[in-house]
């Protein structure tokens, strides 16, 4: 069953997902080579705590921590780690859940780590552009098809190639609920998208080919050919006027850019 919020629900979605921005935003303040992924979902948990709110992932069908940290070749659900450092040159996708006042928020942002090579640089421009034009296609009327459809074009005229295993979702009380929102797909095809509808659009992309597996601990995926992966996720709302971006790149981007 798909929930569709109204306007009050949307606010309170918006609030939760504010969070997660401002907390990415906190976590891209120590992402340098040297500090363990340990440390940084450290961080994220006390400030997420520290806003009133708890950390989304933590506990979430059994995820022992409150971020899920992907190293280069980890696509998604990455354990935080006191073994695991950061290497110059290495790319790490951060992604993060909150839940405030009964509602959730996710969103991802990949970073890099130092000076990364020029065709990793290609791939996380080119993932985060491809959210973008997924988001574009968000709106009454159209489909979920034409959002993985033009996630899905955006990347593999570059070059890269999408994840199949691992789709975006609906965002509500629950932190994943109906629809699940593919990153490739044909136009016109799939659920018709309605008013009230928030969803998370989640491109997940590789440098190689687009097949993954799962490690042994249940939870780390990774690209079968060990080439880098980029993961980007904002968590929107369809309007009739339009969509409204309740996640925000924001506060990363004003660290980042100093």
């Amino acid at each position: 069953m798909i929930f569709l919020k109204n306007e009050k629900e949307i606010e309170l979605l918006r609030e939760s997902n504010l969070l997660v921005g401002m907390t990415l935003g906190e976590v891209a303040k120590h992402i340098r080579p040297g500090i363990s992924t340990l440390e940084l979902d450290r961080i994220a948990e006390a400030f997420i705590r520290s806003h009133g709110a708890v950390p989304g992932f933590l506990g979430y069908g059994g995820f022992p921590n409150s971020l899920c940290i992907s190293v280069n070749d980890t696509v998604v659900h990455g354990i935080p780690s006191n073994k695991a450092f950061l290497k110059e040159g290495d790319i790490v996708s951060i992604d993060c859940g909150t839940l405030k006042n009964g509602y959730y928020g996710d969103s991802a942002y990949t970073f890099a780590v130092g000076e990364i090579s020029e065709e990793v640089k290609m791939l996380l421009k080119t993932t985060k552009e491809s959210l973008y034009k997924g988001i574009e296609k968000a709106v009454v009327g159209l489909r979920i098809g034409d959002i993985g459809n033009a996630v899905q074009s955006h990347c593999e005229a570059k070059g890269f190639s999408v994840v199949r295993e691992m789709v975006g979702h609906g965002v509500g009380k629950s932190l994943h609920e109906e629809p699940q929102v593919p990153n490739y797909g044909r136009q016109g095809q799939g659920v018709k998208l309605r008013e009230g509808m928030v969803i998370a659009i989640e491109p997940m992309i590789n440098l190689g080919k687009h097949h993954v597996y799962q490690e042994d601990d249940g939870w780390t995926i990774k690209t079968k050919d060990s080439k880098p992966s980029a993961h980007f996720e904002h968590t929107i709302a369809i309007k009739k006027d339009g969509v409204d971006i309740l996640s925000s790149f924001e506060y990363v981007e004003e660290v980042l850019n100093k």
